[in-house]
């Protein structure tokens, strides 16, 4: 029998049986009082893994359909400045341009934001400020607080992309300023791909725009959520949230202050095995950035191939992700995100420092043993 493959990529992550099984049982009323309590429950923890008191909804949908219902209702003919050091940070920016007036500040993938060019384009009127705040292209970790900060100086409504970071690691959207919240199924809530949560404030609400997209129609989702039993406004894809509902509490009962330590101890530990390797991690961060703590992106050595370190890794039955775009076969990704834990960090970190060997790096140190070291 053929075994199933470690997934430790920054989404999707290997699911709890648990939240595999809510898929198997029989389709249920999506207008009961059933899925009501279902997805009631979900808002509920989503809530706190969001930090936000505001509305919340979760929507059928990828990560990508969350920032293009933020951007269509908040941003439609308004003047957006996007925040872009990533591949998700450029999504936001291309889905910014259909819908409103947008402005890229740009910064080289991996590298520090420009939040002086930011606040100078909220001086000249800019209404909208999106953020990735975790880019999981460059495993970087944006300044959401800072960034959110300047947005309400300049009363500007800040969309925040959250969507590998919320569950995993500590953000505080209310706090933070942040208007509209992401977060995606598939990343740090160890759920299926397919939904999407978003969360939104009263700010926001004041500022919808005239003329929303028909699915994706948010003040539609909000009179659905008020109705007894919550409801969504269209069908939606009901096994998905079943599971999501099974990860919301398994996500309640390990208690996120304890989930967000447990992801920022994988992460530390990866990032010690690749420093004890010899190896460089690609961010380049200052006082506002951080390493994120939901993937690690290293920079390949000369001499060693991505094709053939990943095949050499995936043939022990654990993948790991590669570059995106420009940084395909510069850089490879580990996922600390989700329901693993040390044992599967320690398999691929195992997996990893015999690939490096058999492809000739001489590795400094057992990168294996440090990581022991952090998360024993």
């Amino acid at each position: 029998m053929e075994k199933e493959s470690l997934l430790m990529l920054p989404g999707p992550v290997p699911m709890p049986e648990r939240v595999r099984y809510a898929m198997m049982r029989q389709a249920i009323n999506h207008r009961s009082a059933e899925f009501g309590a279902v997805y009631n429950d979900c808002v509920r923890v989503l809530k706190t893994a969001f930090g936000t008191t505001n509305d919340l909804f979760v929507i059928s949908g990828s990560g990508t359909a969350g920032m293009e219902a933020a951007v269509a209702n908040f941003g439609r003919d308004k003047e957006i400045t996007c925040m872009v050091n990533g591949k998700f940070g450029e999504r936001l920016y291309k889905i910014s341009q259909r819908y409103g007036k947008a402005h890229e500040i740009g910064s080289a993938w991996g590298t520090p934001l420009n939040l002086t060019a930011l606040e100078e384009r909220l001086e000249q009127g800019a209404q909208v400020v999106t953020l990735v705040h975790n880019e999981t292209s460059a495993g970087i970790k944006n300044p959401a607080k800072e960034v959110g900060r300047l947005a309400r100086k300049h009363d500007a409504l800040f969309l925040m992309d959250g969507i590998t970071s919320i569950g995993g690691d500590v953000v505080e959207a209310d706090t933070w300023g942040a208007d509209v919240a992401i977060v995606g199924s598939q990343k740090c809530l160890a759920a299926p791909a397919g939904l999407a949560g978003i969360s939104v404030s009263n700010r926001a609400w004041e500022r919808l725009c005239k003329n929303p997209p028909y699915y994706l129609d948010l003040a539609a989702y909000k009179k659905s959520a008020a109705g007894k039993p919550m409801e969504t406004p269209y069908t939606p894809a009901v096994p998905l949230f079943l599971a999501l509902r099974e990860a919301c509490l398994i996500i309640e009962e390990e208690g996120i202050a304890t989930r967000i330590s447990r992801h920022q101890k994988m992460a530390q530990s990866v990032r010690t095995a690749a420093k004890t390797w010899g190896l460089s991690l690609f961010p380049k961060i200052d006082t506002h950035h951080e390493y994120s703590n939901t993937v690690t992106a290293i920079s390949y050595p000369d001499g060693v191939k991505d094709d053939e370190m990943r095949a050499i890794i995936k043939k022990m039955g654990i993948v790991i992700a590669g570059g995106q775009d420009h940084l395909k076969g510069k850089i490879f990704r580990i996922g600390t995100m989700g329901a693993v834990s040390a044992p599967e960090i320690l398999a691929t970190l195992a997996s990893t420092q015999y690939a490096l060997k058999k492809l000739g790096f001489k590795v400094q140190g057992d990168g294996v043993q440090a990581a022991c070291e952090v998360l024993g």
